[in-house]
């Protein structure tokens, strides 16, 4: 990708992450830091060649799959003592690749409370759920009581499934009526900051 074609699909990439759409092609131009409206369509044209962009049937310009990918360095960080890292790369990686397994069972759930903190679960993360997944003890669901809904580790006592908080402050949840397992989770996603 030539280098001005990068900081194209940088602006674009920005501007649909605030506003989950592209703009007109006037309002691209300035976007864009281009003076014609001719300009703007040989980008995206350009774009649409390298695989970031397509067309609707109806001709609106929409991301495609590669619009999504970002950077993975083939190099992990530490997270013990540092150690010197050379030459990292990265690779083109799609965050649904990593995370989701069967997108058609999976499901986004934020998650409130402090219950499961020591799994690393905090107020405010979204788990991803496999919707339907056979769950086993020891798995971290989500789960309707009563209707109610929760996170936990799904354990078993005396034959019975059982709801473990990852928190000591909270109670081993002995379902009395009906439990549904609704799905498994299978990731997590945290944001930092605003």
């Amino acid at each position: 990708m030539a280098i001005k074609d990068s900081d194209y699909l940088s602006k674009l990439q920005n501007y649909y992450a605030k506003h989950h759409g592209f703009p007109s092609y006037s309002r691209l131009c300035n976007i864009l830091g281009l003076a014609a409206k001719s300009a703007v369509n040989k980008v995206l044209l350009r774009l649409a060649e390298q695989g970031y962009l397509k067309r609707t049937v109806d001709e609106v310009w929409v991301p495609a799959e590669s619009f999504f990918e970002r950077k993975l360095s083939d190099t992990p960080v530490v997270a013990g003592l540092p150690t010197f890292v050379s030459d990292v790369t990265a690779d083109p990686f799609m965050i649904d690749q990593f995370l989701v397994n069967k997108p058609s069972k999976t499901i986004l759930v934020p998650v409130q409370g402090d219950s499961m903190i020591t799994a690393g679960i905090n107020d405010g993360d979204v788990v991803v759920v496999e919707v339907g997944s056979t769950a086993n003890t020891g798995d971290i669901v989500v789960a309707a009581i009563d209707d109610e809904f929760t996170v936990k580790i799904l354990s078993k006592k005396r034959g019975r499934a059982i709801l473990l908080p990852a928190n000591d402050s909270y109670p081993v949840i002995r379902p009395e009526g009906n439990l549904e397992i609704i799905g498994v989770v299978v990731g997590l996603i945290r944001k930092y900051g605003k």
